[in-house]
């Protein structure tokens, strides 16, 4: 059986973290929650949940340091223990945590892919959200920009809900820390000759008006960094950095 630990990415979450916490406890008994720093509550609801049955442990960030500084905390935490891969999943109710099994057995699977890759767009759902304008159409380009320049064939370039395998996490060196995360690992994961394979979720978005922060807020500064991060990720694996020098 594969033994893979989920990690629940947690800023500001503290009207969601304790019911998406018990969703996952129902389908996989080994979670690190990973809070980056949040200053709402969430580290008192975390505390009043130690009590839960399965192995729950929590890593904090002192200070919010961002969302793919999150998913590096995760990754090295599972490289610093027994498992074989790791499931990341966001708190913000986007996310079925029922699904965490089917995520796992597709990574684990003979022959399989080293990373698996939710999807919003591959199929859709009864009941699915219709997205926001901007942001569908920023993931459609960078998306479409991501394929041109490496060669695959995504179809959702930011979605959080992922499966990897010990070798793609050994292989990949995840610097950026913002949201602009994801647009890094695809640079990385197609220099390191890493397979993917997305799977379909439901498309839901529950906060419509959530902030990326600062300038990211215009749809065309946003659109504008995502493309400076792949030229850079792209720069940083042509010279054989490391990070984001």
């Amino acid at each position: 059986m594969p033994h893979y630990l989920t990690a629940l990415l947690v800023y500001n979450e503290a009207p969601h973290v304790a019911a998406v916490l018990d969703a996952m406890l129902k389908v996989t008994s080994e979670v690190l929650v990973v809070d980056d720093g949040s200053n709402d509550g969430t580290v008192d609801v975390l505390a009043a949940l130690a009590t839960r049955p399965g192995d729950v442990r929590v890593t904090r960030h002192p200070v919010n340091r961002g969302y793919g500084a999150a998913v590096a905390t995760a990754f090295a935490e599972t490289l610093a223990g027994p498992w074989d891969g790791l499931v990341t999943i966001d708190c913000d109710g986007q996310h079925q945590p029922q699904l965490i099994p089917a995520f796992i057995a597709a990574a684990s699977r003979p022959g399989g892919p080293d990373i698996v890759s939710g999807s919003r767009y591959l199929e859709r759902f009864p009941g699915d959200s219709e997205p926001p304008e901007s942001r569908r159409r920023i993931n459609a380009e960078i998306t479409a920009d991501i394929n041109r320049r490496l060669g695959l064939m995504l179809t959702d370039a930011f979605c959080g809900f992922k499966a990897y395998t010990r070798r793609a996490l050994t292989a990949l060196e995840v610097t950026e820390p913002g949201y602009a995360m994801p647009l890094e690992l695809w640079v990385r994961a197609a220099a390191a000759g890493l397979s993917i394979a997305e799977f379909p979720v439901p498309l839901v978005y529950l906060d419509l008006a959530r902030s990326f922060g600062g300038a990211l807020d215009d749809a065309a500064t946003r659109l504008a960094y995502y493309r400076e991060v792949l030229d850079r990720a792209e720069a940083a694996v042509a010279a054989g950095r490391p990070g984001r020098g």
